[in-house]
């Protein structure tokens, strides 16, 4: 890497990195939830069918999930702080064409765009603190990153309620542009840069084209599923899927390096983060609906009704991250998951006469205990059982994996469990699909704790 890793934690310019990293992945992963809460007022306003809505979420993670591999490796080549840069500008400017978007079909549009500045500035964030930062504090870092961004994706449901019900859903897009500019002036200031010098210089273009294609494929498919072009569109998915994997095997220096996955720790953790977001964003996605449409809850008490979760990471994040370096990850990334799923069954008892004292708080402060306990163990171990040199690269495919999970179980579920056209608008139809999904999603993360327990290392952290 370029310059010393010399920053320490409770140093101003060790806060400055880690606001500058917070406040851009902040950004990101409030829109991947924020957008939720104002999906049934998009669709009044816009006109959009059930289809357009999930786009509209999916179009955003579809971007950022294809690309953020090329946006770890373009940060490792030509410097951490510069790309990350790059993209929070992208992705202020791609926010603006939202707040504008005239129809859903632009409005789509301008969410794929938003995904591609997502990628850019996404892995830069991490990547900065383990380059900045002198390894003993790395993971206490993580933890304040990862605490503070899980909070940005709790508070996304309130944000959006208080702006869809007291100004415009145009608003939940707007409010990034002084975000992003913060968010500059930091890093420009305060951010040391830092790159991997042994990077080759060269872009992998094919592979960046056939991890698109190959997930904007499966996503098609998944959301026009009955469809004439569905069955077209997965088996071009696959094709791509496996092409990539032939070209970044035989590439010299390849986008994805496969080295990383000879890592049994690295691949166990990846494989738990697609289990577990994927849980995680199906259950923001039909909680928030459900609320609305069968619990009648308007915009901003739905939006407030997951604040129990924002509190839990606020407070707790960043001791789960201590937990998990005192006595290594296994046990954090097992009982995390575990704890979660409970939370999501005790959700089970949404519907039409929510109470929320009693049918959402519990599940929902369960839920987010076990968020906070599991998550920056999670980070801290996918870039420990990685080379320093690719951290760029090892949060890219983290990220790729989270953002992925949340992108397909978004664009499944929905088919899975019998909900298409305008359902979302009929309490009858959602309120049973909403079940089915629920008990889904906690056999998600039961099985990811379940991965862990088995194949994640207790040491990792110690090397």
């Amino acid at each position: 890497m370029s310059g010393p890793a010399g920053v320490r934690l409770g140093t101003p310019s060790g806060r400055a990195v880690v606001a500058a990293a917070t406040l851009g992945s902040g950004m990101t992963l409030l829109d991947g939830t924020v957008v939720n809460v104002a999906l049934v007022r998009i669709g009044e306003d816009l006109d959009a069918s059930l289809a357009q809505l999930q786009w509209i979420t999916n179009g955003y993670l579809l971007s950022l999930a294809s690309l953020i591999l090329l946006g770890g490796s373009l940060g490792d080549q030509f410097g951490r702080r510069r790309v990350f840069v790059v993209g929070t500008v992208w992705f202020a400017l791609a926010s603006l064409a939202c707040g504008l978007a005239p129809n859903a079909e632009t409005l789509i549009a301008a969410r794929v765009l938003q995904g591609v500045g997502g990628a850019l500035l996404t892995p830069g964030s991490l990547a900065m603190i383990q380059g900045a930062f002198v390894p003993e504090d790395r993971p206490r870092a993580i933890g304040a990153w990862s605490g503070l961004g899980g909070i940005a994706t709790a508070v996304g449901p309130f944000v959006g309620g208080v702006l869809v019900d007291h100004a415009s859903w145009r608003w939940i897009f707007l409010v990034n542009l002084p975000l992003a500019a913060v968010t500059v002036l930091v890093a420009l200031r305060s951010v040391p840069e830092t790159r991997d010098p042994g990077a080759s210089g060269r872009l992998d273009v094919a592979g960046a084209v056939l991890a698109t294609l190959g997930l904007a494929g499966t996503t098609y498919a998944l959301i026009q599923w009955g469809g004439d072009l569905a069955p077209v569109a997965a088996v071009l998915a696959v094709l791509a899927l496996v092409a990539f994997v032939v070209v970044e095997r035989r590439r010299s220096d390849p986008m994805l390096d496969p080295a990383l996955f000879a890592d049994r720790t690295f691949s166990a953790a990846n494989a738990m983060t697609l289990l577990v977001y994927a849980a995680l964003g199906a259950v923001m996605f039909f909680l928030v609906l459900q609320l609305q449409t069968v619990g009648g809850y308007a915009a901003l008490a739905a939006g407030t009704a997951t604040l129990p979760v924002t509190v839990c990471m606020l407070l707790l994040a960043a001791r789960g991250g201590a937990l998990g370096a005192r006595i290594g990850p296994r046990i954090p990334m097992t009982v995390g998951p575990l704890v979660m799923a409970a939370g999501v069954l005790l959700l089970l008892a949404v519907g039409e006469d929510v109470d929320y004292l009693r049918d959402v708080l519990p599940g929902l402060t369960v839920f987010g205990l076990g968020l906070a306990l599991m998550v920056a163990p999670l980070t801290a171990t996918v870039l420990a059982a990685a080379p320093d040199q690719q951290a760029g690269l090892a949060s890219g495919v983290n990220n790729a994996v989270a953002r992925a999970g949340s992108l397909l179980a978004v664009a499944a579920l929905p088919v899975a469990v019998g909900l298409g056209g305008d359902q979302y608008a009929d309490p009858v139809a959602l309120d049973a699909a909403y079940r089915t999904a629920m008990i889904a999603c906690a056999g998600l993360l039961a099985l990811g704790g379940a991965v862990s327990w088995v194949l994640v290392r207790s040491d990792v952290l110690e090397e």
